[in-house]
């Protein structure tokens, strides 16, 4: 059960909640969500989750692993920030995360009550529509809040007429 969302009252705004990762539809879901917060008048949410796996190494080394995956992620969502910024002068919200994606994209969601929409953007390759969204079809991993899921052939032209 997910908390009430807080969204509609008053010193509230809608929140939409995109996922950074190194997916190429990645951007696709960022273009829809941050023109769909301006058009709405709500707020952008970037999160980015660094997977730990690869942090099983002796002290020293996850330290430095860690360290190199923290400001790979603060770059990402700079990048995409940056864009948002330029593009729709909006300011978007950053957030880093460590755990498994899924996981980490529920606690978020369950943390700030105005987050209202997660955006996930679908993949047009061979290897099917992407891990998140191939989540959220799954049974066990159904997000608390509607989803809005963009596919990546949609051209900016596209989302601003859907947004």
């Amino acid at each position: 059960m997910v908390s009430k969302r807080l969204s509609r009252e008053a010193g509230h705004r809608r929140k939409l909640l995109a996922i950074i990762d190194d997916t190429p539809e990645c951007e696709r879901a960022v273009a829809y969500a941050s023109k769909r917060a301006q058009s709405t008048s709500g707020t952008l949410v970037l999160l980015y989750v660094i997977v730990p796996d690869d942090f099983q190494h002796w002290l020293g080394v996850e330290k430095i692993m860690r360290e190199e995956a923290n400001a790979t992620a603060r770059a990402a969502l700079d990048g995409y920030a940056n864009n948002v910024r330029q593009k729709l002068g909006i300011e978007p919200e950053m957030v880093v995360r460590e755990g498994k994606p899924t996981e980490e994209i529920h606690k978020l969601i369950e943390e700030d009550q105005d987050i209202a929409i997660l955006v996930l953007a679908a993949g047009a390759g061979k290897e099917g529509p992407g891990p998140l969204v191939g989540a959220v079809a799954g049974k066990g991993a159904a997000f608390p809040i509607p989803v809005t899921v963009v596919p990546q052939n949609l051209s900016d032209e596209e989302i601003d007429s859907l947004a």
